[in-house]
Order: C-alpha cells, then sequence, then structure tokens
C-alpha cells in the first residue's frame, strides 16, 4: 500500500484514500524457489540453479564457461562459511540461510529503492517524521490533510502506519534500521509482524466491527456485485471454501486466529528442504557437511554455464 501511495503522490500530489487492488494479495505464501520442474534424474538442474542463486542470478550464470561458473562458485561457498562459523565446512544450516538469502533477493532490492526515498537527510536511518513526510507530504502540527477532500480517511491511513511503524521499530527509538523497515514494508516476513498482518486484515474487512469476519464480509472484499446481476459460480465456491476451510470452528464468522491461518498459512520451510537435497547429493563422505572441493565436484548441481 505505501509503495502505491510513493507512486500516486509523484502522479497526484497526494495518496489516494483507494490505493491497491481490492480483495488481492490477502494471502501471504512463499514463492516457489523455481518455476522449473525439479528433474535431476534427467540431468535437468535448472530447479536447483534458481534456488541456489536466485532467477536472475542464475541466467546469468548460464551464459558463463564451465571455468568461471566454477571460479564464482568457489567464492560463493567462502561467501556461506564466512557468513556462518567459518570453520572451512558448509554446514546444513549455512546452506539453507544463503539459499534463503538469495531468494529475498527482491525484497531487499525493494528496500533499497524505498530507502533512497525515505531517508532524506542520508544518516542511515529512515525516522518515522521522514516516512510520514515522504508519503503524505509536509503539514504544520493540527493542519494535517486540510486541503485534500476526505481528510479523515487521509488521517486513518497516517495512524495506520504510524503503528505499523512503531511495531517494527523493536528498539523503539522511532528510528528505522534497514531490517526495521523492512519489517514496515513487507511485515509478512516478519514473525514479530504477523499482529499486526492481522489485525490490519481485520479493520479491512470487519465492516460492522464487531471483531470478526462474516462471510458476507468476506465475500465484499472479493466481489460487489452490480443490480441484477447474477452472482457467479466462482462466488459460491468462495463462499464454500470460507465454510469448509477457512471458518475453522465452524462458529460462521473468522476470528484473529482464523484470519491469521488464512492470509498467514503454515508454509514448507523450502530452503531447507532444497538444503538437504543439495546436501544428500553432494556429500561424498557423508559426514553431514561439505566441503569446497565436495561443491566443486558435483559444481553442475550448483550453477549453470554455457556448456
Amino acid at each position: 500500500l505505501l509503495l502505491l501511495l510513493l507512486l500516486r503522490r509523484g502522479a497526484q500530489g497526494k495518496p489516494s484514500p483507494d490505493a491497491g487492488p481490492q480483495g488481492q494479495g490477502r494471502v501471504h505464501q512463499a514463492a516457489p524457489l523455481s518455476e522449473a520442474p525439479h528433474d535431476d534424474a534427467h540431468g535437468n538442474f535448472q530447479y536447483d540453479h534458481e534456488a541456489f542463486l536466485g532467477r536472475e542470478v542464475a541466467k546469468e550464470f548460464d551464459q558463463l564457461s564451465p571455468e568461471e561458473s566454477r571460479a564464482r562458485l568457489g567464492r560463493i561457498v567462502d561467501r556461506m562459511d564466512r557468513a556462518g562459523d567459518g570453520d572451512g565446512w558448509v554446514s546444513l544450516a549455512e546452506l539453507r540461510a544463503w539459499i534463503a538469502h538469495t531468494q529475498q533477493r527482491h525484497i531487499r532490492d525493494s528496500v533499497t529503492a524505498a530507502w533512497n526515498t525515505y531517508d532524506t537527510d542520508r544518516d542511515g536511518r529512515v525516522g518515522w517524521e521522514e516516512l510520514r513526510n515522504a508519503t503524505y507530504g509536509h503539514y504544520a502540527p493540527g493542519e494535517e490533510f486540510h486541503d485534500v477532500e476526505d481528510a479523515e480517511t487521509y488521517k486513518k491511513m497516517l495512524a495506520r502506519d504510524e503503528r505499523r511503524f512503531r511495531v517494527a521499530d523493536q528498539d523503539g527509538d522511532s528510528m528505522a534500521t534497514r531490517e526495521e523497515l523492512t519489517a514496515f514494508l513487507h511485515p509478512e516476513e516478519f514473525p514479530h509482524m504477523r499482529d499486526i498482518v492481522i489485525a490490519e486484515t481485520l479493520e479491512d474487512l470487519d465492516k460492522n466491527k464487531d471483531g470478526y469476519v462474516q462471510v458476507d464480509e468476506y465475500i465484499a472484499d472479493l466481489y460487489s456485485a452490480e443490480p441484477g446481476e447474477e452472482e457467479p459460480a466462482w462466488v459460491q465456491t468462495e463462499r464454500e471454501q470460507f465454510r469448509d476451510f477457512r471458518d475453522l470452528n465452524k462458529d460462521g464468522r473468522l476470528d484473529g486466529s482464523e484470519v491469521g491461518h488464512w492470509v498467514l498459512p503454515p508454509a514448507q520451510d523450502q530452503p531447507l528442504v532444497e538444503a538437504n537435497h543439495l546436501l544428500h547429493e553432494s556429500d561424498t563422505d557423508k559426514d553431514g557437511r561439505l566441503s569446497k572441493a565436495e561443491i566443486l565436484s558435483n559444481w553442475n548441481m550448483f550453477v549453470g554455464s554455457q556448456a
């Protein structure tokens, strides 16, 4: 929402109170490590390449010679070990951490772009005042949104952003580090932000303010019927989804716990699964860890090249 506000602010001078597609993006599910088939049996290691390197970097490696690809993999192995315990071996935990790191590259890129907008005094931190002014404009105290229609809506948006910022700001100094700004912009990625994601979803959907999401409120977030229009079949399917899978205690409504199970569903630890796979395939002496030599001897599974 905040990034959409920035785009709209640049074009219109003030953010739109209805920024963001209605009913979209509620469920936060981890993206697959790769869309390629996991087909090692036939010598197709594209899934492993994209999981280990990230999709964009995997494309770069595909253009390298075998010699350069191996050399760059060797440097990655050194980085993985240095980021861990530096004992000269790559453990399962270090391999998992590397894969998770590469899969978060798009998040880091988005935070870098936002950082350059918000850190206006270039002190290496983003204060709440900086973020607020960059997003909503500069106002004197007591004059917030006096120059726009529906000022109350904007005030609610501002209060909501400030609340989220305070939760992300774990040390409470009103200054966001890069990690704290990442939690603000991508709360679904951080366990300590789970409650704020649930609270914001409830506020969006709970129109009668009873603290629950009724089935009609759930549907209204997805579909708004025109007068005389027959309800599409997919809407009925969503009603069944609500009844059979969202409403876990079968009381006809969603409480905060059920909303959390819906929008932040339990997920398989994909980086750990892939790390286990790569370790199993490359650990020739079966000691439960990988040497640099073991990884480089199986380099074509980890990275690609023109060959």
